[in-house]
């Protein structure tokens, strides 16, 4: 019996190595998919509350968990990615590429949803700094107030 236990040890182990190989390079990706994900979700119910909607628990944490696994997913197939094609430069390029617009999407959606819950009309796009335009956000002003100026 212990012997069975030693080799489904032995097992485990090998398995788990290879596949922590796999996904050491991408770690912080990870965590800074988690904060994104959180921080949209709480800045999406302070505008939701602000724009006087219903917010339900359960849809809200569905919304989450879809998120994380969304991400998951987009983590692993441009890690899987930079394995079958990428050159090993010890800098998971096509990782850090591919997550950098999905990241970039999500930070749109956080810096709308905090917008939102500040009553302020703006446009968001995280995308205009890689355009080397300065301002990624646009605050939309009121026509009356320009006039006045």
């Amino acid at each position: 019996m212990e012997q069975e236990r030693n080799v489904v040890n032995g097992a485990m182990t090998v398995a788990l190595a290879d596949w922590l190989n796999y996904l050491e390079p991408i770690k912080w990706l990870a965590l800074c998919g988690i904060i994104l994900v959180f921080c949209d979700l709480r800045f999406g119910v302070m505008a939701a509350k602000t724009r006087g909607e219903k917010i339900r628990k359960s849809r809200a944490m569905r919304r989450t968990i879809n998120k994380l696994v969304d991400y998951t997913c987009w983590i692993l197939l441009s890690v899987g990615i930079e394995f079958a094609f990428g050159v090993s430069l010890h800098i998971p390029l096509i990782p850090v590429f591919v997550m950098l617009v999905i990241y970039g999407i999500e930070l749109n959606s956080v810096f709308q949803n905090y917008f939102d819950y500040r009553g302020i009309k703006a446009k968001v796009n995280v995308f205009n700094w890689f355009k080397k335009k300065v301002d990624i956000i646009e605050v939309e002003t009121n026509k009356k107030e320009e006039d006045k100026q």
